[in-house]
């Protein structure tokens, strides 16, 4: 019998395996479609060094990039001893926190005005870099517009603290496989590779980050993308294990049971967050059509800024990503009205600052923003049906709306599981909701926080 095309093919396994053999059943490895082979990725020896060797700068860039957010923090909001940051923000008065914001948005607007003056035509965005282009980034233009935004967080900015490192690792990436003079397919996968361990380094994230890398930034859950991705996330986290605390980012959260009142919760809340999802990615897309460019940046990043002051005057939890917010929600502190201002209110001024023409991260935002919505679908529904706590809901919120809004569920799920380390028993309702409310997503639009950012063609 002649031999197919397809079968020639099985037989030539990259990288070729030590046993040589196949099974008695003469069937091919490669027929697992995870596994095929390497491709145009070409797993060499020398790749897997370039993957290691960027985990590594990307782990140390992570610290410097916190260690620039806490000494921003240190400036800003001054205090004695171990007084944790909300109550030195508190402390420090509603005048003091807007006047904070608006040097803050002077500085990182001029900062910011420059850089894309002198660096004009230079790549700073990983997300078009690896889905619309050959994953080239300026590691110079990349590096300072990171520590800008880290300094904008510190300050107050509502905006994710993720977005430096993140491009950081996407820079470091793109620089060594210039470097080294990789194909296209090879420079695609370090990049993307950078960008996912930046998130895990800064975040002691590293299924999280390797799962970003593959399901969001390279599109692909093949073995030839796993692997480096979970490699470079490992080791990137680490790393910054020099300075970052080796425990979650959301310590102290109960372990809490499933109840029945969940299972039949998540029915109605997933399509709901799901819906939502669209109407907060799309809110995301109109802001970043409208971004202003040039010397617009200064006054217009230094306005976004004092209006988020204002509007946080008497509610200094809005301000930053967004961590105090979630942490309150996973814990179920807050009556339904303070919950559901919360859940308006952060995702608007996360807007304003990001359409001013700021550059910053979406993912605690979303988080955060999910976790109130969470709340306060919780509370109702216990008029309904009482006995699960408050908390409970709020984590399967935040995971649903992560997940639909980054159009990427295993991600989502993972990162909120790695987050607090101990939502496991709520697996089940999660994976429900979190599924449910992306299908919504999906068929209702499509878009994510990610390519609803992308510069026009």
């Amino acid at each position: 019998m002649t031999e197919t095309g397809r079968d020639k093919r099985h037989r030539v396994r990259l990288p070729r395996p030590i046993f040589t053999y196949r099974l008695p059943s003469g069937r091919g490895a490669t027929e697992q479609p995870n596994a095929t082979g390497d491709g145009d990725l070409q797993l060499t020896a020398r790749m897997w060094g370039l993957v290691a060797a960027t985990g590594v700068v990307t782990g140390l860039i992570g610290v410097a990039m916190l260690g620039m957010l806490r000494l921003t923090e240190l400036i800003a909001f001054p205090g004695h001893g171990h007084v944790p940051l909300d109550s030195r923000i508190l402390l420090a008065g509603g005048w003091h926190r807007v006047f904070v914001l608006a040097v803050a948005g002077l500085i990182t607007g001029v900062g910011w005005w420059l850089l894309r003056w002198l660096l004009r035509g230079r790549s700073s965005d990983l997300d078009d870099a690896l889905w619309s282009g050959r994953g080239e980034l300026s590691w110079r233009r990349s590096i300072v517009s990171g520590l800008l935004s880290e300094i904008a967080v510190g300050a107050g900015a509502s905006l994710g603290r993720e977005a430096a490192p993140k491009l950081a690792g996407g820079a470091t990436g793109s620089l060594l496989a210039r470097w080294a003079r990789l194909t296209p397919a090879q420079r695609q996968l370090l990049v993307a590779c950078g960008g996912g361990a930046g998130m895990a380094a800064i975040y002691n994230v590293p299924l999280g980050g390797a799962l970003l890398t593959a399901e969001v930034l390279y599109g692909s859950l093949a073995l030839p993308v796993v692997l480096p991705a979970l490699l470079c996330s490992a080791i990137a986290t680490g790393v910054s294990w020099i300075f970052v605390p080796a425990h979650s980012t959301y310590p102290g959260i109960p372990s809490y049971h499933v109840h029945g009142s969940q299972l039949v919760w998540v029915l109605i809340a997933g399509p709901l967050i799901g819906f939502v999802s669209v109407g907060w990615v799309r809110l995301v897309g109109w802001v970043s059509s409208k971004r202003p460019s040039g010397w617009v940046l200064i006054p217009a990043i230094t306005t976004a800024f004092v209006l988020t002051g204002l509007v946080a005057f008497s509610h200094p939890a809005l301000l930053g990503n967004g961590k105090e917010l979630a942490a309150a929600g996973f814990i179920g502190a807050g009556s339904a009205g303070l919950v559901l201002m919360y859940a308006l209110l952060k995702p608007l001024l996360t807007a304003l600052c990001l359409g001013s023409g700021a550059t910053g991260g979406l993912f605690t935002p979303t988080l955060a923003t999910g976790a109130m919505i969470g709340s306060f679908f919780g509370i109702a529904w216990l008029h309904v049906w009482p006995g699960a706590p408050v908390g409970s809901f709020s984590l399967i919120g935040a995971a649903a709306m992560l997940g639909s809004s980054m159009q990427a569920p295993l991600a989502g799920l993972a990162l909120v599981l790695e987050l607090t380390r101990s939502s496991d028993a709520l697996m089940v309702p999660m994976v429900m909701a979190t599924g449910l409310a992306t299908v919504v997503a999906r068929y209702l639009d499509g878009y994510s926080i990610y390519s609803a950012r992308l510069p026009a063609l």
